[in-house]
């Protein structure tokens, strides 16, 4: 087994991100020579993010990597990330994005105690905060409930989790041979890649461990990203692919062998974003945007009949996919419940 030069791996992917980017790298910098900083340049060419990114490597050489890549794409920079890594532990940080201090400091304390005393965990997994500074708002996403404190455990300790509660990449620190025992590749060129990351390497964690602490700042509103909802009505074929690929990568059945827990969990994720997925669709009503509605329920129903059947009568969806005016009617006020129970806007 490859032996490991820094406890941790951070990756930040970058494109165009000179406006908030040393934000972001100067709160990971905190953790000293214990951290590894990969910064991705993935094709910047409209501001100063590659040399920043040079900058940082010169400044910081036993910290900071930067690695210059053609334009790919989110999931092309985690890609390269992961390939690179040199820590035990992998965790990505968007460039716009940042970590609080005192919860990074007791997260490497806590994975350092792990490693003397030969603690084995798969996944670490913390809670996040929505920042939006326009507002001053902050909406923390917390697992304490679903989940066990101060013990190492698995899916069947799981308990249950709120309407907003799931494993997005914010919340998640990997074991880094996890990742490539997985062989987790996200598309490249694709928008919403990151709950692929999310998800596909979740059968392959065995020992799991929650801390209790607000670590990741989770950025939203800038009118130009992906999680918009002019940008998602936008990329609609992209958002929906990523539930595609869950339904053709997990099997129900196998998963359950795994654990029934991870199982329903997988469920729980395939169903809110077939349900987002189909409020996008009608928000924007066209014979299109109807032509792909059915195309997806039919792709469900193919390569997941036991998850499409209790999926498909689960009552947000009969509303959302009420057909006509009533179908337009009824998308729009799940899509103002849902921005405010679920925070994916």
């Amino acid at each position: 087994m490859k032996k490991f030069d820094k406890l941790i791996t951070f990756t930040v992917p970058c494109y165009n991100s000179e406006a908030y980017m040393r934000h972001c790298i100067d709160s990971i910098l905190v953790g000293g020579d214990d951290i590894e900083i990969i910064i991705i340049d993935d094709g910047s060419t409209k501001d100063r993010t590659a040399e920043i990114a040079d900058e940082y490597q010169e400044k910081y050489p036993n910290i900071c990597r930067a690695i210059h890549q053609e334009n790919g794409g989110h999931g092309s920079g985690v890609n390269n990330g992961i390939k690179n890594a040199r820590g035990k532990y992998f965790k990505v940080v968007d460039s716009d994005d940042w970590v609080d201090k005192d919860a990074y400091l007791k997260i490497l304390a806590k994975l350092k105690e792990f490693e003397e005393s030969g603690t084995n965990i798969d996944l670490l997994i913390t809670n996040y905060v929505y920042e939006k500074p326009s507002t001053n708002e902050q909406k923390i996403i917390d697992f304490s409930k679903g989940l066990p404190q101060n013990r190492v455990f698995g899916w069947e300790d799981m308990g249950k989790f709120g309407p907003n509660e799931f494993f997005v990449m914010h919340t998640l620190i990997y074991k880094t041979q996890i990742l490539w025992d997985s062989k987790v590749e996200l598309p490249i060129h694709m928008f919403y890649v990151d709950s692929i990351f999310a998800t596909m390497p979740l059968p392959y964690v065995k020992e799991i461990y929650y801390m209790k602490e607000n670590f990741y700042r989770y950025f939203v509103g800038r009118d130009d990203q992906s999680v918009n909802q002019d940008m998602i009505l936008k990329r609609i074929d992209q958002y929906m692919y990523i539930p595609q690929i869950i339904c053709e990568t997990f099997d129900h059945n196998e998963t359950v062998k795994i654990s029934p827990k991870l199982a329903e969990y997988v469920f729980r994720l395939i169903r809110i974003l077939s349900l987002i997925s189909t409020i996008f669709l009608n928000m924007n009503p066209s014979k299109e945007n109807e032509r792909k509605r059915k195309e997806y329920w039919k792709m469900i129903k193919k390569n997941q009949p036991v998850t499409y059947r209790r999926i498909r009568y689960y009552m947000p969806c009969i509303i959302a996919n009420f057909p006509g005016h009533i179908g337009t009617l009824m998308a729009k006020i799940g899509y103002t419940v849902s921005k405010k129970i679920l925070k994916f806007n």
